[in-house]
């Protein structure tokens, strides 16, 4: 494969671009204004949303470098410095942005400004917001450095710098103990996956005696090296999923994405759907020669994509904060993204992770229009009728609720059925895994028109205030809208189906042929090998059921709150639901309270008795002794001397003794 290395320092400019921003924000007006409360929103909301655009513009410019380059596969790299270099562990601080990272990039930083600028009205009456952009400016960083970074360790230092500025945006409004335990929990629940992300870089090194992921993918092209490794690559590929179910909130990490929706609504569209929780797919697509070596490890990874989708999916149903309904849905959707990766489909996953970041995002900003809109009401249950009083709101966000159904042809439908064809048609697939995926496609659409049946469409049921106060939002925040609607309507051309691309005057895959070199691509047959079906019945069958289901959701939910309101013997199915199949409180009787009891333990008995009881002993002791030496200093010379005298003769026996 022709490879070109093109030197630029690019990657470090996109890299410290936000970073400028967080300590202008963080560091600098804090300190000049004696505070965080005395910063003006717009200025800091302009400091903060300029310097991720800087980012935006640097990622345009590279990515251009890769198209122009005649190059199969061309990076564009920064060496910066030499950052371990012992015990045979050489990691240099090194940024390369490939066709890979290059999608990251720009997803990160353009997503990012639109946030950006969209927070600064939406945050605009908020008290510190400073601190809250300068910590939207760090996660940029942090981000960028996840899916810059040329390592491992880099990759790693850029998980957790994520996971720490989502803990400090989740909990953003620390006085609130219920916003600041979601913060906890997110930070906590991480750390578990965070461990298993540890023990499989470890391994890896063990075994390959690096951590570059240049190097990693090049000495797993040399089948010796792979015959040497086989007997431990499923326990690497298990230890970094772990990681990758902790920060993609899948099964059994997932509590801490719905409690996350506790922060700013703008946080949720940027960490919390388009970027963060997508990194475990990423680090999966970006290792994909080392996870092709373990079908163990990829059944697993398949299964538990699927089964999250479906599990996140059916709670999605019956919640009624429109947050929340975002929230599962997500957790769904990054599901869907694992299912790819798990039946071989990198290219897939990674097709939508980019579209998913262009809806979702959409979804989070429009519902925090409607929250903004309504006085800060989130309960969909106190909304309705909404569409005549904020008509840019719901037309951006019929346009999101169509892609993420999967509607033809926005743009989820095209990576979602990508995704549900090639769990049939490639040897990696499994057929009822590809039966989950539909049934969880149509409860994706049916959740997706209850929300906007409830929001925009059924009768009004706002009380008086919300209802007089009631108005569309200002373009800072309507513009970012209107951007990720076209995204979101139009982005899925860019991966057109082969068969679909026939029809339409021989479209190409455009970024299957764009990541072959980092991500190869897998051949599709015609006909599912898993399962005797046609790729254009598929995709017909897909759309009737997407359509119907969306459409049949609207209508179904304009009259009624929750299907147990239609079918009354399904009322303990709905509070299930309703209540998340009570997995927090199963997780609380399980691991939370066993653990605060050993801790009570620790502190009560342990801490006090143990640790302290023997501190204070020896105190004590030592106290004793003093006191017992303290009687020989009685203040007489004549028993001073006598002492020394005994003491001389005691010297001089001692001498007598060596030397006869």
């Amino acid at each position: 494969m022709n490879v070109e290395t093109m030197n630029s320092l690019l990657p470090l400019l996109i890299l410290i671009s936000p970073l400028i921003g967080f300590l202008i924000n963080g560091v600098v007006l804090p300190l000049k204004l004696k505070g965080f409360a005395k910063t003006d929103p717009n200025v800091a909301g302009g400091f903060a949303t300029f310097f991720i655009f800087l980012s935006f513009v640097m990622g345009c410019i590279a990515f251009s470098q890769l198209t122009g380059s005649t190059s199969e596969n061309p990076s564009v790299y920064t060496y910066v410095f030499q950052w371990f270099d012992f015990g045979g562990l050489n990691i240099p601080f090194e940024l390369r942005i490939d066709k890979l990272s290059g999608i990251l990039v720009l997803i990160i930083s353009g997503v990012g400004t639109l946030i950006h600028l969209y927070s600064t009205s939406y945050m605009h009456d908020e008290e510190c917001v400073g601190r809250y952009f300068s910590y939207l400016n760090l996660f940029c960083f942090c981000m960028l450095l996840l899916v810059m970074g040329n390592n491992l360790p880099l990759l790693f230092f850029g998980w957790e710098g994520v996971g720490l500025c989502s803990y400090l945006l989740i909990g953003f409004w620390y006085t609130d103990t219920e916003k600041a335990n979601a913060g906890k929990k997110a930070f906590v629940v991480n750390r578990v996956g965070d461990l298993g992300f540890l023990i499989g870089m470890f391994l890896l090194f063990r075994e390959l005696g690096t951590l570059s992921l240049t190097e990693i993918n090049a000495l797993l092209a040399d089948q010796t090296v792979v015959a040497r490794i086989m007997p431990s690559v499923t326990l690497i590929c298990l230890s970094l999923f772990v990681g990758a179910t902790g920060k993609s909130a899948q099964i059994p990490l997932y509590v801490w994405l719905p409690d996350a929706m506790s922060g700013p609504t703008p946080v949720s569209a940027l960490i919390h759907a388009a970027t963060m929780v997508t990194a475990g797919v990423y680090m999966i697509a970006r290792l994909n020669p080392l996870f092709e070596l373990s079908p163990v490890a990829l059944e697993v990874i398949a299964h538990v994509g699927a089964f999250t989708a479906l599990f996140a999916g059916s709670i999605a149903i019956a919640q009624t904060d429109i947050k929340k309904v975002l929230a599962y849905s997500t957790v769904s959707q990054l599901g869907f993204m694992f299912l790819a990766c798990g039946v071989g489909a990198y290219q897939t996953a990674v097709f939508h992770l980019m579209t998913h970041a262009f809806f979702k995002a959409l979804l989070f900003l429009g519902s925090g229009s409607v929250i903004h809109a309504c006085s800060g009401e989130q309960d969909m249950t106190k909304m309705g009728g909404l569409k005549k009083y904020l008509p840019h709101t719901h037309f951006t966000m019929l346009i999101g609720s169509l892609a993420i159904s999967g509607i033809p042809f926005f743009s989820g439908f095209f990576s979602k059925d990508e995704i549900l064809y090639s769990s049939i048609a490639l040897p990696g697939g499994v057929s009822y895994l590809f039966l989950v995926g539909v049934l969880t496609a149509a409860l994706t659409a049916i959740y997706t028109g209850r929300m906007m049946s409830l929001t925009f469409y059924s009768e009004e049921r706002m009380s008086h205030d919300v209802k007089h106060h009631l108005h569309e939002s200002p373009a800072l925040m309507t513009f970012p809208l209107y951007v990720l609607a076209f995204l979101a309507a139009f982005g899925g051309f860019l991966g057109v189906p082969h068969l679909l691309g026939d029809y339409l005057g021989h479209m190409p895959h455009f970024l299957s042929h764009w990541l072959a070199p980092v991500v190869p691509a897998k051949h599709l047959p015609l006909v599912g090998v898993k399962m005797p079906l046609h790729e254009g019945v598929v995709m017909a069958g897909s759309s009737v059921i997407a359509i119907a289901s969306f459409f049949g959701g609207v209508a179904l939910f304009k009259k009624i709150t929750f299907i147990s309101d239609l079918v009354s013997g399904l009322a303990p199915v709905q509070k299930l639901l309703s209540n998340k199949y009570y997995i927090d409180e199963l997780y609380g009787l399980i691991v939370v309270n066993p653990v605060k009891k050993i801790a009570a333990f620790a502190a009560g008995i342990v801490d006090k008795y143990v640790v302290d009881g023997a501190v204070n002993g020896l105190g004590r002791g030592v106290r004793a002794v003093g006191s017992t030496l303290r009687a020989v200093q009685t203040g007489d010379l004549q028993t001073y001397g006598l002492m020394m005298l005994g003491g001389v003769l005691l010297v001089a026996l001692f001498i007598f003794k060596v030397l006869v």
